[in-house]
Order: C-alpha cells, then sequence, then structure tokens
C-alpha cells in the first residue's frame, strides 16, 4: 500500500543528509513524486530561508534549494510536520521566486 505524502510533510530520505520539507500540493505528491526544499539545522532567517520549530525538527528551510524527488526509487519515511502558518510563509516564499517584477 502506498503511503500519503502531503503538503507540510517533513522527510526523511536516503542518501539525503538532511530533512525535506515537502512543498508540493497533496494532488500532485500522489504520482510518488514530489517538490521538496532541504531544512539545514543551522543558519540566519531571511527571504528565503524561513524558520521551522517542531517538537522533533528545527532549522531553516532553504526555499531556493527546490528539487523535484522521486520516492519511488528512494527511500523514505515522514518524521514530522509543520503547521499551516510555516506551509503558508514557505509556499509564499517559494511563489516569490517566480513572480514578475
Amino acid at each position: 500500500m502506498k503511503k500519503e505524502l502531503h503538503q507540510g510533510d517533513i522527510l526523511k530520505i536516503e542518501n539525503i543528509r538532511v530533512p525535506v520539507l515537502v512543498v508540493s500540493k497533496d494532488f500532485f505528491n500522489q504520482t510518488g513524486e514530489i517538490i521538496g526544499c532541504p531544512i539545514y539545522p543551522a543558519g540566519e532567517a531571511g527571504p528565503l530561508h524561513i524558520p521551522v520549530h517542531t517538537d522533533r525538527t528545527e532549522g531553516f528551510v532553504q526555499c531556493e534549494k527546490l528539487a523535484l524527488l522521486d520516492l519511488n526509487v528512494r527511500g523514505w519515511v515522514k518524521t514530522d510536520r509543520i503547521h499551516m502558518e510555516d506551509i503558508i510563509n514557505i509556499t509564499d516564499a517559494i511563489q516569490g521566486i517566480f513572480d514578475y517584477i
């Protein structure tokens, strides 16, 4: 049975050193592919480095490091989830990368 992936999930993915935040929408994730951003434990807050804090994860989501990851060919486990307010802030930052001048 396929595990469901949701926007805002934090994953530990095989061969990726840091946790990855799922930023793609649930509909997209149904394919087993996600768009994710790494969460680095240290950093400095900024327009594209959004701090997140949960019971098990603390760090900075680096929004400019978007990656398409095929989880059909990698081992992974869901380790945590961020709050809706954080999802909104992060997706707004990502959208800002692609906005027109």
